[in-house]
């Protein structure tokens, strides 16, 4: 370790003895009366110090004002570097900020509130728009072509309403892809775990019912892949109404619930191990163990 090294950590005397100085410093940068008492200092490098006083501003429970105090080789006069409020070991601090896209949680979002998409959003992948092709109205549109071949019609500049029945067009928007971006394999499965959580089979209400949704007359199925395993409840007393579910989800309002076999019940036990049976230590007089006339030899030898 060098000379200087060892130096810079033991306190400079005469920054160190400053401390008047660095109060009135710290108490020209802060407000009146928030300014408390000389908490330590510690050293910065060669003839650098910054005391700490106690900072009693409300809402700033351990901070510390921070005045860093210095002078020159050979000079014995003390100059003041700075004055800042820094957070001390114990201090009351603010929680990391968070970008917005990762503090936004489902419910958020009210009425009048507009949500962007990220351009690289993992859950969406780009659809078909048709920009590849020529516009319907363009005179070298094969729609357009076909038109002034059958009819020696003119070009116009009005769309056609709907796509022509067979054109790559219709198919897509048959299919529900001519949008500019559809779902993705990420945001199908991450919408899928999502659903499956809150209306699954694990939950405690699939768990306790009499049957599952895919049996169930008020499940309405849905499109797309998703659809071989989830549907939409309309019963309006379950607590799924209105509710993407599993095909697996179930309860207490199944429609064929009241019609259901009831479960078998166990066959009466043959021996009954659970009843007592009383046995008087005395038979009673017409059990038949006991003579109904009275035996004179017992009477005169005084037996009962």
């Amino acid at each position: 370790m060098s000379a200087a090294t060892t130096r810079s950590r033991t306190p400079d005397r005469l920054c160190a003895e400053a401390v008047d100085l660095a109060r009135s410093a710290a108490e020209e940068a802060a407000a009146p009366g928030v300014v408390g008492e000389h908490a330590g200092l510690v050293s910065e490098g060669d003839r650098v110090v910054t005391h700490f006083f106690e900072c009693k501003e409300l809402g700033y429970r351990g901070w510390r004002w921070a005045v860093t105090v210095a002078r020159a080789s050979r000079a014995r006069i003390v100059t003041v570097d700075e004055a800042v409020l820094l957070p001390g070991p114990d201090a009351l601090l603010a929680p990391e900020w968070v970008p917005w896209s990762e503090r936004l949680r489902p419910g958020d979002l009210g009425p009048g509130d507009l949500l962007p998409t990220d351009a690289e959003d993992l859950r969406l992948e780009p659809g078909w728009t048709g920009e590849d092709e020529p516009p319907p109205n363009s005179a070298v549109s094969d729609e357009m072509a076909d038109l002034v071949e059958a009819e020696d019609a003119e070009v116009t500049t009005r769309p056609p309403a709907v796509p022509r029945r067979g054109s790559i067009a219709a198919v897509a928007e048959e299919v529900g892809v001519h949008r500019a971006r559809v779902l993705s394999r990420y945001g199908l499965h991450t919408a899928a775990d999502r659903w499956e959580e809150a209306f699954g089979p694990k939950t405690p209400m699939a768990q306790a019912a009499p049957a599952s949704c895919v049996s169930c007359g008020f499940l309405l199925r849905i499109g797309g892949s998703l659809g071989q395993a989830f549907g939409v409840c309309a019963n309006e007393f379950s607590p799924a109404d209105g509710r993407v579910v599993s095909l697996a989800y179930g309860c207490g309002g199944h429609s064929e619930a009241a019609v259901m076999p009831k479960p078998p019940q166990p066959a009466p036990p043959v021996i009954d191990e659970t009843r007592v049976d009383p046995f008087p230590l005395r038979p009673a007089a017409d059990s038949g163990s006991v003579p109904v006339t009275e035996d004179a030899t017992t009477a005169e030898l005084g037996h009962s």
